[in-house]
């Protein structure tokens, strides 16, 4: 059985408290499989589709220089922005014989850990983490720092995969001299069609919600959308859920408009928990000829049984939900269909979508006219 069609057998037993019939999208690479596994677990279909991809630069020379001007000018701060980049910046330093050296250095400064895991791995190293923002940002760094004072400091600045100007440049103009430390780097995936397929998915509202656990995956998204980046960002903005793992990654989303959810604490069981609780307020439920009705992204649940449906007979489901017990004609149901079908399809759907539900008359022909919920 395929990663994408998983549904477990606890999910199936609960399906209004579980994610049973969803389709999730998840563009991390970096700890994806234990997020679809977490996701999978609750019974939603994963479409894997990394945004980016770290890079660790051990051996690049920027990496080196960096942590020379450290040792050559001991840092007041340091600023830890994830904990990958302080374990494999120590990794790093331990290759070259600087490891005890960078370790002395970093014990002496006043250590800032902006999040659990950074702040994990500075204590994991052994070394005193003195101070983390509540909100995980960079803006509250900055204000903390200036605060403090930073006139004739030197600070290190551990970047999260590429440079951050303008709070490098807020540091400067409080009267720090930074020393930005490079330790990995994101790059486009190796494979760019997952990517590209989300993208169509997203834009299609074949998608009921998308995981973000970096705010350079936003930007990653919307750029392999090209021309589609605004039918991406309106369903995002409407019918597909932005699910992020923190406020930081969801403030490329909230400039262009895109309302978010996140975990109070950045953590991806967080993160599972909150789409849980989300999605399914924004399912469609009615009461048809006797029967309980929800509908999900790929499933209608009737009477608490979960029923899985193809595309073509769920999207005339959602056509005729959308109105219920209103008339919809073969012309008007063909629409919701994918480009190219004809009456013909339409009458196929109906006959799959009656098979799929298993309800008699929860849709109801009208002769010569079309076809209702007679809700």
């Amino acid at each position: 059985m395929t990663r994408k069609s998983v549904i477990s057998s606890s999910a199936l037993a609960e399906p209004a408290a579980s994610l049973s019939g969803y389709t999730i999208g998840v563009t991390s690479d970096h700890r994806r499989d234990e997020l679809a596994g977490l996701l999978e677990n609750r019974g939603a279909r994963v479409v894997l589709a990394p945004a980016l991809r770290i890079v660790p630069i051990a051996d690049d020379a920027e990496l080196r220089a960096a942590t020379r001007a450290c040792l050559a000018t001991p840092p007041d701060i340091v600023l830890v922005n994830t904990g990958i980049g302080m374990r494999g910046w120590l990794e790093a330093a331990e290759g070259w014989g600087l490891a005890e050296p960078l370790r002395t250095v970093l014990s002496g400064a006043y250590l800032v850990t902006r999040g659990p895991k950074a702040r994990a791995a500075v204590r994991s190293a052994g070394l005193p983490d003195d101070w983390s923002p509540d909100g995980e940002s960079y803006e509250e760094v900055v204000d903390h720092l200036t605060a403090r004072g930073l006139t004739g400091l030197t600070v290190a600045m551990q970047l999260h995969g590429e440079s951050q100007p303008e709070y490098t440049e807020g540091l400067q103009a409080a009267g720090a001299r930074v020393i930005e430390v490079p330790v990995y780097r994101w790059a486009p995936p190796v494979d760019p069609a997952p990517l590209h397929r989300l993208v169509d998915l997203i834009a299609g509202r074949l998608v009921d919600a998308v995981t973000f656990t970096s705010a350079p995956a936003v930007g990653a998204l919307l750029r392999a959308a090209g021309p589609e980046a605004e039918p991406v960002l309106a369903a995002l903005r409407a019918d597909v859920l932005a699910a992020c793992v923190g406020p930081v990654t969801a403030a490329p989303l909230r400039k262009h408009d895109v309302p978010v959810v996140a975990p109070a604490r950045a953590r991806l069981s967080a993160l599972v928990r909150t789409i849980v609780e989300e999605l399914p307020k924004r399912a469609l439920s009615i009461e048809v000829a006797g029967h309980s009705l929800t509908l999900r992204g790929h499933a209608a649940i009737v009477d608490g049984d979960l029923k899985p449906l193809a595309p073509a007979p769920m999207a005339v489901l959602r056509a005729l939900a959308s109105t219920p017990g209103r008339v919809l004609s073969r012309a008007a149901l063909l629409r919701a269909l994918p480009r190219g079908a004809d009456e013909h399809a339409v009458e196929m759907a109906v006959a799959r979508l009656r098979a799929g539900l298993g309800a008699p008359g929860v849709i109801q022909t009208v002769v010569k006219r079309g076809y209702r919920l007679p809700a």
